[in-house]
């Protein structure tokens, strides 16, 4: 279900924790097998967890597969429906929204075409808002599939990060 890659990085996770306490691997393993399915997947559908990955990983690490299931529902940064080849979370909480984060949502909802919450036609874009990303003096940032901050996102920075994206 997962590549050898990916199995040798959760090994790599596991390791860090006594053996009788593999399951505080969890939170890294669901990232590892979330992180290939996003960079192999070909359609939204696979690019996101669902039951069988999550019990894949919770078998891997000897927990129930419920536990494993708690943990990539509760958390955000596990996208347990499809979402876009490109994941972007903006974040709006007050001291973003502050200082620009409103009007960056605003501006990447226009210039994508997208409502917060939705995903472009063409499956390339899904916008999201997001809570504290701990950059409150880099504002208004973004956050682009969960592993790539953007600070200081003027519509100019917006505009370019897009043109990367491409």
């Amino acid at each position: 279900m997962l590549s050898a890659q990916s199995l040798a990085k959760i090994d790599r996770e596991v390791a860090k924790y006594p053996a009788d306490q593999k399951r505080s691997a969890v939170m890294a393993a669901l990232r590892i097998a979330l992180t290939e399915r996003r960079e192999q997947g070909q359609t939204p559908d696979a690019r996101c967890l669902n039951a069988d990955v999550i019990e894949f990983v919770a078998n891997y690490l000897g927990i129930a597969p419920v536990a494993a299931y708690e943990v990539a529902t509760f958390y955000n940064m596990y996208d347990m429906k499809p979402v876009g080849q490109y994941k972007i979370t903006v974040c709006t909480n007050l001291p973003c929204a502050l200082s620009g984060g409103v009007s960056a949502a605003k501006y990447l909802s226009e210039k994508l075409g997208i409502a917060i919450g939705e995903t472009s036609a063409d499956g390339k874009y899904t916008l999201l808002e997001g809570e504290c990303m701990g950059a409150c003096g880099d504002a208004p940032v973004l956050l682009v599939n969960n592993h790539h901050m953007c600070s200081h996102m003027s519509p100019e920075a917006i505009d370019k990060k897009l043109a990367e994206l491409k």
